[in-house]
């Protein structure tokens, strides 16, 4: 009878028993399918970052169509080059013979630079120089997005249709990292919008400042120089000849300049706005060695 008391327990036994079996039933269940239940959890969450970012992209989009249609004021509805545009991509040179790979490269970036221009002239035929590079850019930064939210989709579902977890949880460790990436775009792209200075400005504002008052002459592609002394010595300041959102060529006009004084230059200062630490306060200023001008090299390497 004690025996059948312990098969089948009343009273206070019988909460202990039914919460016994619930942990092995638990612990069964997470055995020979706990793997599934964290894939599960893990592309729920995926999941909703990737809604995230559809909205990003779909809001940026909708802006750049927005824009284009009240600066560029076009007779048909942009709409389809806009979403042509946001498709474009741009294969890299062959680096398998190194030798002349950044020309090639130039070349190809120059091409690239002019098709965008064109394009944008075509979408908004009303918009001027500085507005058409505004406009480009904050096509680019669409482009960024729709190309973030393409690999993101195409990561997710294919980890959805393997099932694997080793996709997956790449895609989740990642995503704190895409998606802030995400929202430097969609800010970018708002002050490409409405034409408001960003960081990278800090370097064009300083050479402007100096420039007050000098002559300035075109050296090279959308950049601007002007002549003067400073502090006895002659110094030639150089800056993107604006006020548009385009860098031009600094590469190529600091190359021009160091050639037309026989290389005779002491010293080559360049100012530009560095990418921010976490931990790091804003508009800190620091000094270095190297050709801080951005970009995939073709300028540095000049």
């Amino acid at each position: 009878m004690p025996q059948l008391s312990q098969l089948f327990p009343t009273g206070d036994n019988l909460i202990g028993w039914i919460f016994q079996l619930a942990f092995f039933v638990f612990f069964i269940v997470f055995m020979f399918y706990g793997q599934r239940i964290q894939i599960y959890i893990i592309i729920r969450e995926v999941e909703g970052s990737l809604m995230r970012l559809k909205f990003m992209r779909d809001k940026g989009r909708k802006m750049a169509i927005e824009t284009v249609k009240e600066i560029g004021k076009p007779s048909t509805d942009p709409t389809q080059r806009v979403d042509q545009f946001l498709e474009y991509f741009a294969i890299a040179p062959v680096n398998l013979d190194p030798s002349g790979v950044i020309q090639r490269l130039e070349h190809l970036l120059d091409v690239r630079d002019i098709r965008f221009k064109d394009d944008v002239r075509l979408m908004a035929p009303q918009a001027d120089e500085t507005q058409t590079n505004n406009l480009e850019n904050m096509l680019e930064a669409a482009l960024a997005l729709n190309i973030i939210y393409k690999i993101m989709r195409h990561f997710y579902i294919l980890g959805k249709k393997t099932f694997s977890l080793y996709i997956i949880m790449q895609l989740q460790m990642v995503l704190p990292l895409i998606m802030r990436e995400a929202k430097a775009y969609a800010s970018a792209l708002k002050a490409f919008t409405e034409g408001q200075p960003i960081g990278d400005g800090a370097g064009a504002l300083v050479a402007a400042k100096l420039m007050r008052g000098h002559e300035k002459t075109q050296i090279a592609k959308d950049v601007v120089m002007a002549k003067m002394p400073i502090e006895g010595r002659t110094a030639y300041v150089i800056k993107a000849e604006g006020p548009g959102a385009n860098v031009g060529k600094p590469g190529e006009a600091m190359k021009r300049i160091i050639e037309e004084n026989d290389g005779k230059v002491a010293l080559t200062i360049v100012i530009d706005a560095g990418l921010k630490l976490e931990g790091e306060k804003p508009g800190e200023v620091a000094e270095g060695v190297g050709v801080a001008i951005g970009g995939p090299g073709v300028e540095r390497y000049k």
